[in-house]
């Protein structure tokens, strides 16, 4: 039976899947405003530092201000839910808390939030959805392992470009072709200097956060939607930063093979992205059948010797809600890390910057993210990116070289801290 299917019996019987979501921003209230009207699912409540972004993002979904109640109080959440109303809260562990809830989805992008809402969550036995790649970069494998120990799913989300990609990945190996490359489109122009006050006046244009638009012009989103991609699928980036040609569809598997076939790779089995094919995902494959490649040019997928999967789409937080079905329903995950680090996002300085300044957050001034092999970010004592924000350099760092996690003092008063430090010391203990 599909999930569809399987939806609609959930929603006949009047047991609809039951989820809050943390973050009101654009993704946030794109899901509320797609979900709640569905019978088959039941968004409770929606946490947000501003309640009335919280109550907006209800109201885009037609379900007026009189049925939505404002508590941070457990039991107040719980007797409103009783009597037929939607939750809006500053506390996103109200949500984790709620005993009624399935799943929480947190959408926020801020990877402190994503690690606390996360770890609240699985320990009070609720699925966990990230719309939080930042966070899931970070500590994704702790999490992973303890949603297995709690007997709940922690998940990436469907639509964002790594988990489209993944399941191009997944359709080519389970049909036996080779993987060469796989990735994504790049939506925005590159460019590693880019600041909220460089993208000020395109983000208000568009209605986007000029922090959030940052991080997409100098790459770093770039560098950690890759980078779970590689954790996911075992895939690694092929050069620091990956290679990211411009390009066509037609492009992709000229471009994306070895040098000696006339493209831009050292190695085959890796991650990378493109610049003009976006908002598409593509996957890049081989035959070593020559029956396979005849069949591939016989279906007009070209002339081979590698050929390209490419989906010109995804609708980011719009496809969340299969990822959230899918694991109420089918329990599984869409996507998530596997227990061995491929691939780590580590900090480059996007300025000359200074012993004692204190780095800030991800889109901000001070750098950006590359994706890099995982067993190199290590050896060479590389900052992973997740670790960045607040943290003190105690050397200068010339604008575009690495900052080496030595040689800075981290924030370890945080959730995310601590989360990182139990999944180091359980990726060092041999399986």
């Amino acid at each position: 039976m599909s999930l569809y299917q399987k939806l609609l019996e959930r929603a006949d019987a009047g047991r609809p899947v039951t989820l809050g979501i943390v973050g009101a921003g654009q993704m946030g209230t794109g899901l509320v405003a797609q979900m709640a009207p569905l019978p088959w699912f039941a968004v409770t409540g929606v946490a947000d530092i501003d309640l009335d972004r919280a109550r907006a993002a209800y109201r885009s979904a037609g379900v007026p201000d009189d049925q939505v109640t404002a508590t941070s109080d457990l039991p107040a959440a719980e007797r409103a839910l009783e009597a037929g109303r939607r939750i809006v809260t500053q506390s996103a562990e109200l949500l984790a808390n709620l005993p009624g809830n399935e799943a929480i989805v947190d959408a926020t992008g801020v990877p402190e939030v994503g690690a606390i809402v996360a770890d609240v969550a699985i320990r009070g036995g609720k699925h966990v959805v990230m719309l939080n790649v930042e966070a899931d970069v970070t500590v994704g494998r702790a999490l992973k392992r303890m949603a297995d120990e709690a007997g709940v799913i922690y998940s990436a989300s469907a639509g964002d470009e790594y988990a489209p990609a993944k399941e191009l990945v997944d359709f080519a190996r389970t049909l036996g072709f080779g993987v060469v490359c796989a990735g994504k489109g790049k939506n925005n122009p590159l460019d590693r200097a880019a600041t909220p006050d460089s993208q000020a006046q395109r983000a208000k244009a568009i209605g986007a956060n000029p922090w959030m638009l940052s991080g997409f012009v100098d790459g770093t989103k770039t560098a950690v939607e890759m980078t779970c991609l590689a954790n996911a699928t075992g895939l690694v980036p092929d050069v620091r930063g990956m290679h990211g040609p411009t390009a066509t569809v037609a492009d992709l598997p000229k471009l994306f093979c070895p040098e000696e076939d006339g493209g831009v790779l050292l190695h085959k089995g890796v991650v990378d992205y493109a610049i003009g094919v976006a908002p598409g995902v593509f996957c890049v494959i081989e035959t070593a059948s020559p029956i396979v490649a005849d069949e591939m040019r016989y279906l007009n997928m070209g002339s081979g010797p590698y050929w390209v999967l490419f989906r010109p789409y995804h609708l980011t937080s719009l496809e969340t809600a299969i990822t959230v079905a899918t694991a109420a329903v089918y329990h599984e995950a869409t996507i998530a890390p596997g227990p061995t680090p491929v691939a780590e996002a580590i900090t480059i300085a996007k300025r000359d910057l200074k012993a004692g300044e204190k780095l800030d957050k991800m889109g901000g001034y001070t750098y950006y993210s590359l994706a890099e092999r995982a067993d190199i970010a290590a050896a060479e004592d590389l900052l992973p990116v997740g670790l960045a924000d607040g943290a003190v350099l105690a050397a200068d760092v010339r604008m575009g070289e690495p900052i080496f996690r030595s040689k800075v003092e981290l924030n370890d008063t945080t959730r995310l801290y601590r989360l990182r430090m139990r999944q180091e010391a359980q990726d060092a203990v041999p399986v």
